[in-house]
């Protein structure tokens, strides 16, 4: 996590953050963006291992951004920072490719410990958050207005997606928090096989995060 663009309106919510990240990561070098428009155009020309984007914007949603991110510049890890986390904005994030969703009330050391574990692989996730999504998860997708507003389209296949045994591995131990690299240790795969098993999941799955794939594999029935 060495370069970090960091999307936001507000000067001193990106000050912030850039002092929070570089707590976090002391190496990391920190640019600025206050626009969809100016995130996109830093994005394309630079080399950014992180984006920290807020979802609201001058020009749109940080939200819009996520697509846009998957297709041009799909190596850079996007976490959601916002004053917004309700269901439906925290899931769409995680659905779009978010890696974490971070709120802006949280003091700086919840968000800096949040931002430094994503060097052991983890996904930072407010703590409120995750017990919403834990909750989301392990309630009926029906009658649940947030899961049935971001739903897979009824036209999708209901199908569970066929795993292999060797991938299901994986993902169980993705849901326990695990990195990939302490799965490869557990396992005795390299880190490249695990990244490799990874990437399938994600394909079968149709996602593009690790808590993507959780999320997914639990409504299918995968995990537990």
């Amino acid at each position: 996590m060495e370069d970090i663009l960091i999307v936001d309106d507000d000067p001193s919510v990106r000050q912030r953050l850039q002092r929070v990240a570089g707590q976090a990561a002391p190496q990391a070098r920190c640019a600025m963006a206050g626009s969809l428009a100016e995130a996109r155009e830093r994005l394309a020309a630079g080399r950014f291992d992180l984006a920290l984007l807020d979802v609201g914007l001058p020009d749109g949603s940080g939200l819009d951004l996520l697509p846009w991110m998957q297709a041009h510049v799909p190596a850079v890890d996007a976490v959601v920072v916002s004053s917004l986390g309700d269901d439906a904005t925290v899931l769409q994030a995680i659905r779009g490719g978010a890696v974490g969703y971070l709120l802006k009330n949280g003091s700086d050391v919840e968000l800096e410990l949040s931002l430094a574990s994503m060097q052991r692989g983890g996904a930072p996730i407010d703590p409120v958050i995750a017990r919403r999504i834990l909750k989301l998860m392990a309630a009926p997708a029906v009658g649940h207005s947030a899961l049935a507003t971001i739903a897979p389209a009824p036209a999708a296949s209901t199908q569970a997606a066929e795993l292999s045994a060797r991938e299901l591995e994986v993902l169980q131990l993705v849901a326990q928090g695990h990195s990939n690299r302490e799965i490869a240790a557990s396992l005795s795969l390299s880190i490249n096989t695990v990244e490799c098993h990874a990437k399938n999941i994600y394909r079968k799955l149709a996602v593009r995060s690790r808590a993507g794939a959780v999320y997914s594999a639990r409504a299918q029935g995968l995990l537990p």
